[in-house]
């Protein structure tokens, strides 16, 4: 049944039960934000539409920055400013902290364990730390040898793009962005990779963090009526299951594994990996850190690393390619930054401070998470004379504040330029640009992030220019988006590849 048919079919059921409720409770409702007239039962459901990001941007234009959704039975208050983002996850930092968890994350229980889904309690608090001690560090990302893994990685990508070129074959740059990011990912974390760019391992990989994406942002009846939880009517969480079974196992057998070969004394002293740090808190006996705990981890961190980091690649290098003055430009800045025959590093991003807005502008107009992870108050708060309830739902619509023409100059327009003579960033400290997040529940990701998506970006763009297959002209490429918990292209960006220096190594 589809999800449209699956809707009719509970307001016909429902109605009888809502009717009944409405006249045995008389409750004066709190002054709630303004927002469209709901339906019976199902409320303002379908006007979410296909890409709810936008039909929510688009009724903000009529209700205002701060507005309510009845979802079923759940109450939703969509933030779409700056100003009230800030209030939100930084002013009330605290009060909003918790999270409304979607059915399909209980699979496996694992928003038990899941940094991304549990309270702001102390054992949230101690994945937290360990995140940024172990995993995220400036000292980690910046060591020599994950430093040399890194390049290493963007090198193995640049030797599968110049066998393209020379065949003068196409490329799809969210595939192999992919593999990149997934091997620079498991180095750093189990010092292995985990696919490769002409085998089907990093496609198995994609299904499964795709469909656990997907899964998480796709619309499901139980999130809005949650007495058929028991149910699962469109089967989302028994997907969900599968999807979690197979990341879980894998993660656990890499720590099973690294504890037996500790027990053995075999390449302990080696293993200088996250996997390593982390098994050292498993074997402490005061940790908050568990055996349980970190599978669920890696979980987390793989599938929003991964995802992000790979899919705003692919958004810039379309942007780019839409916009070819944009990319002449920036290709310009690389070879007045790096002489003849002068391999990129990492360094050399602090000094390209075009390719530095790019990613801004990409980010400002394709956020990886269009609403972020949605937030749930604690208590009833009051913002702008309104009161948001008690475990309501908080959406708040980075997408719709990217192309807000109060902001930003011509919106929907890609000008990196604007971000030149601008101190504006993406670190949770202007309200603008926040599509990691703000406040506590920052993306912890994001130091890594940050790092990977420069050096590929400015690597694929330094060695190679790009054209499109079969003729098309850059105006006629589809910049449609497919929606999701994170937003990917509804077409995968197809390109070739054309060398711009014949002296690669």
């Amino acid at each position: 049944m589809d999800y449209v048919s699956m809707l009719l079919l509970l307001s016909f059921v429902l109605v009888t039960i809502h009717v009944l409720i409405s006249n045995l409770v008389k409750k004066k409702s709190p002054k709630l934000p303004p927002g469209p007239n709901p339906f019976p039962i199902i409320g303002n459901i379908l006007d979410f539409g296909n890409q709810p990001h936008q039909a929510l941007a688009k009724l903000s234009q009529t209700y205002g920055p701060i507005m309510t959704m009845k979802l079923g039975n759940i109450t939703t208050i969509v933030i779409s400013s700056p100003q009230l983002a800030k209030e939100v996850l930084h002013k009330h930092d605290q009060i909003f902290s918790n999270r409304t968890i979607p059915d399909s994350a209980t699979a496996h229980d694992h928003h038990k364990f899941s940094i991304v889904w549990l309270p702001p309690t102390t054992q949230w608090r101690s994945l937290r730390k360990v995140c940024a001690t172990k995993v995220f560090s400036t000292q980690n990302l910046d060591s020599a040898q994950v430093l040399a893994l890194r390049r290493n990685k963007v090198r193995e990508l640049l030797d599968f793009v110049k066998e393209k070129s020379e065949k003068g074959e196409t490329l799809d740059i969210g595939d192999v962005c992919f593999t990149t990011v997934l091997n620079s990912i498991s180095n750093t974390f189990f010092s292995m990779d985990l696919a490769h760019y002409t085998s089907q391992k990093s496609q198995e990989f994609k299904d499964v963090i795709w469909g656990v994406m997907e899964e998480v942002g796709r619309p499901n009846v139980v999130d809005f009526f949650p007495m058929f939880r028991l149910l699962d009517p469109q089967g989302a969480r028994t997907r969900q299951k599968v999807y979690f079974g197979k990341l879980l196992n894998f993660f656990d057998g890499l720590v099973e594994e690294r504890l037996q070969s500790r027990s053995l004394r075999v390449g302990s002293k080696d293993c200088k990996d996250v996997l390593d740090s982390v098994v050292d808190l498993i074997l402490e006996g005061n940790s908050e850190v568990t055996r349980s705990h970190v599978p669920h981890l890696f979980l987390d961190l793989f599938v929003a690393g991964i995802d992000t980091t790979s899919s705003t690649i692919e958004w810039a290098m379309t942007e780019l390619v839409h916009n070819s003055k944009k990319l002449v430009k920036v290709r310009e800045e690389l070879e007045q930054v790096l002489g003849k025959g002068e391999q990129l590093e990492e360094s050399h991003v602090s000094k390209l401070p075009f390719l530095r807005a790019i990613v801004k502008e990409t980010l400002r107009l394709h956020p990886p998470g269009p609403f972020l992870v949605p937030h749930r108050p604690e208590d009833d708060v009051e913002l702008c004379g309104y009161m948001v309830p008690k475990n309501a739902q908080i959406l708040t619509n980075v997408w719709a504040m990217g192309r807000d023409s109060s902001v930003w100059t011509n919106p929907n327009e890609f000008m990196p330029e604007r971000f030149l003579e601008s101190e504006i960033d993406f670190k949770g400290q202007n309200f603008e640009l926040i599509p990691f997040g703000a406040g506590r529940r920052i993306c912890p990701g994001l130091p890594l992030g940050f790092r990977s998506i420069h050096f590929v970006l400015a690597s694929l763009l330094f060695e190679y220019d790009w054209k499109l297959p079969n003729n098309v002209k850059p105006e006629e490429m589809d910049m449609s988006e497919k929606y999701g918990l994170t937003l990917h292209k509804a077409q995968p960006l197809q390109v070739i590849p054309v060398s711009m220096h014949n002296n690669i190594k």
